[in-house]
């Protein structure tokens, strides 16, 4: 419906995509002014800072455009109206996800995608069989994992209420924080999006193994091929999460 509903405005759509993707090369072009004074950031050279930046922005686009749409979740509680989610014969993370899909997040993919696929031409890498193979798992797991912390993000605003920024600082702002290489962070922080919040799943570790980069935090070497088994276990985790939260919902009272 919101499919049909957006194509009925085409020239709408097609000026709001645009500027969806003009705004998020915005955040490439601050990247291309740092390395317009320095020639490393982090030890890292503009090609491989943009391998960074591409598969961050494409696994997060794919995220945001099938359940960005999660966020909405805490008004719904607030207001009341996720009981009319509840008495449709559809699973309610389906309708929450497809509430007002929006077409536009497909710029923000394609921009990802253009600055990955220039960066797999500048990049000085040894394209061997585990590398060419790890980029599109990297891809795959990087969606999913991105999906599961909006899907618990969502889940906890069953308590919260009021909790979508708390959610978008995870979510927007993990994106943010996956574009820049991870030896410009404290090991602090590092070990923070590993083990806690696994965000370093997404790009960071695997991109480690692809680039030839040595692990900040001396991890083992089969870790950078571990995201399938992260994202996996994340989503399980964020799916109990929902469950929990919604057995949890007492609507609003009135």
């Amino acid at each position: 419906m919101w499919v049909r509903s957006t194509m009925a405005y085409r020239a709408s759509f097609l000026m709001v995509t645009v500027g969806n993707f003009a705004a998020t090369v915005l955040d490439f072009a601050a990247i291309t002014l740092m390395f317009s004074h320095v020639d490393t950031l982090g030890g890292f050279s503009l090609a491989e800072v943009a391998f960074l930046y591409g598969t961050t922005s494409t696994a997060f686009g794919v995220a945001d455009l099938v359940l960005g749409s999660m966020e909405r979740v805490g008004r719904r509680v607030r207001d009341g109206t996720m009981d009319t989610l509840l008495v449709r014969p559809v699973p309610i993370l389906a309708q929450v996800a497809a509430d007002r899909f929006a077409l536009r997040r497909l710029g923000r993919i394609s921009q990802g995608l253009l600055v990955l696929v220039w960066s797999l031409t500048a990049v000085d890498v040894a394209w061997t069989w585990d590398r060419v193979l790890l980029l599109p798992v990297m891809l795959l797991s990087g969606s999913a994992i991105f999906g599961a912390v909006f899907v618990a993000g969502a889940a906890f605003q069953f308590w919260a209420n009021d909790a979508a920024e708390v959610q978008n600082s995870v979510t927007y702002g993990g994106n943010t924080l996956l574009q820049y290489p991870p030896t410009v962070f404290a090991t602090e922080l590092l070990r923070g999006v590993t083990f806690v919040v696994p965000l370093a799943f997404v790009n960071w570790l695997p991109a480690l193994h692809i680039l030839g980069r040595p692990d900040p935090l001396g991890l083992p070497g089969w870790v950078d091929f571990a995201s399938p088994v992260v994202a996996v276990a994340l989503c399980t985790l964020a799916g109990l999460a929902w469950r929990a939260g919604l057995r949890s919902y007492r609507s609003t009272g009135s």
